[in-house]
């Protein structure tokens, strides 16, 4: 019904950068909220920022540098990750909130993760 696809991942040293994207597809009216979360092997999936409308919510230990926008226009987010860091190495998953009309209701969609993995 609701599909989010999440670019962008990859393998980068210390110190790096990487910006991922996700878009949504499919049957529904708008994003209320988009952002991201992640896991790594053994831990819990963690919040790493959120967007709705103007308001960003960030994980403590991605302040700073890690930054989140939207393109409401192409129901796109993006997480632009500079600084990385060792322990930031875990999939990424992209999560939506979104409005549909049959019922009018709230939906919660994930995308299928991307891996982000940095080296020290």
């Amino acid at each position: 019904q609701v599909q989010l696809v999440e670019s962008g991942g990859g393998l980068v040293q210390a110190g790096g950068s990487l910006r991922l994207s996700c878009t949504a597809s499919g049957r529904f009216f708008s994003c209320r909220t988009m952002g991201w979360y992640r896991q790594a092997p053994g831990k819990q999936r963690e919040l790493v920022a959120t967007s709705t409308g103007g308001t960003t919510n960030y994980d403590d230990s991605v302040k700073g540098r890690f930054t989140i926008s939207r393109d409401n226009a192409k129901n796109t987010v993006f997480l632009q990750m500079n600084n990385l860091k060792p322990e930031d190495t875990a999939v990424y998953y992209c999560n939506a909130k979104v409005w549909v009309t049959t019922p009018v209701r709230l939906a919660d969609y994930w995308g299928q993760g991307t891996q982000v993995t940095v080296s020290s």
